[in-house]
């Protein structure tokens, strides 16, 4: 096996591990990525209790507000 770890956060080491794999021959490639739970969203990020949970309004107003302010910082 060729094993590539990434951050799945992170959208320019996906690319990279895509374009590694497909540059493999003769043996499996696996992408193995690392993230956290709810990342970008306060009350969320790193809190199992989410997985598989929906927020109610409030609480989706909040985490777009976050996600959306995370978004427009990163485009700068």
């Amino acid at each position: 096996w060729h094993v590539i770890t990434i951050n799945a956060h992170d959208f320019d080491e996906i690319e990279r591990a895509f374009d590694e794999a497909e540059k493999i021959n003769g043996k499996p490639v696996v992408i193995v990525q690392t993230s956290t739970k709810g990342k970008g969203v306060s009350f969320m990020e790193n809190k199992c209790d989410w997985h598989g949970s929906a927020p109610n309004a409030d609480q989706y107003a909040q985490a777009m507000a976050e996600l959306d302010a995370a978004q427009a910082e990163l485009e700068g």
